[in-house]
């Protein structure tokens, strides 16, 4: 048998998971090209970091967590910087759950690009909920990335400030360097602490478990003796597995998610959201 075959038997299908809806969110990561989105992603589900560039057309992840005796689903929705399809790039954020927005320290357009995703991710919320921006909630982290480097600086401290304003529970910012990994760490805890989600979510507080225990997600084995030989510890309270071959759910799929994430309604109004 093929290994790509073998890894598909092995995990489960997401309906014999059967996560309820309460414990299935996405994350959407919104910026310029070449601000290293695709290189947080992969610090997130690896821990590597790939200097090599690609461009990207836009790539989904999905991680299943087995947290306290839960099991939870995140989708990745890694986005493209150039978004030539704008109703796509607002089904994108109708979607997402909790944003992270990427500009470059070194590249004031880049920082400008975040100022208007901030801006277009608050509007197309607020007319999902209907409600008004300042009122909506969507928890959502800017991050300034490539802290690594001698560069000079084209945004201004007071800049950022402005744009994530003084109420870190709605908007935080981090400096970050992706190539280096640094405050990757501290930024996704805040970021899942600022949605309400389990803090084991964050890649330095689960153990990262190998595709072949993906068998024990349903079963909510937590303890069991697979796991522990894995984890090497006497505890299994979290841990995460990237499930291999996931694929981009369809435009229709998209729209039920949102009407169900947004309780119900007509659904020619969560469609007047993308295509307005």
């Amino acid at each position: 048998m093929k290994l790509a075959a073998m890894i598909k038997k092995m995990c489960p299908s997401d309906s014999e998971l059967s996560i309820p809806a309460k414990n299935c969110y996405r994350m959407v990561i919104l910026g310029s090209s070449k601000v290293g989105k695709t290189a947080i992603v992969s610090r997130f589900l690896t821990g590597r970091f790939e200097d090599a560039y690609t461009p990207t057309i836009e790539d989904f992840h999905r991680k299943f967590y087995s947290i306290r005796g839960e099991v939870y689903q995140l989708d990745i929705l890694d986005t493209s910087g150039n978004h030539p399809f704008p109703a796509m790039r607002r089904l994108s954020i109708l979607t997402g759950d909790v944003f992270i927005l990427v500009f470059s320290l070194d590249n004031r357009d880049s920082f400008e690009e975040v100022q208007r995703l901030k801006q277009q991710i608050l509007d197309t919320k607020a007319c999902l909920k209907n409600k008004t921006k300042e009122n909506v909630d969507v928890p959502l982290v800017v991050c300034g990335n490539k802290g690594d480097r001698d560069f000079y600086r084209e945004v201004e401290q007071a800049e950022i400030e402005q744009l994530v304003g003084d109420d870190p529970q709605r908007c935080a910012y981090f400096e970050i360097s992706a190539k280096k990994n640094s405050s990757l760490d501290q930024m996704f805890r805040a970021l899942f602490a600022m949605a309400k989600l389990p803090r084991e979510m964050s890649p330095d507080l689960h153990r990262k478990v190998s595709v072949q225990y993906c068998d024990v997600l349903p079963k909510k084995a937590l303890r069991s003796k697979k796991l522990l030989r894995a984890g090497g510890g006497d505890q299994a309270d979290a841990f995460g597995i990237v499930a291999p071959f996931a694929r981009r759910p369809s435009v229709h799929s998209d729209l039920l998610y949102v009407r169900q994430k947004a309780g119900g309604g007509q659904a020619k109004d969560k469609e007047r959201c993308v295509i307005s």
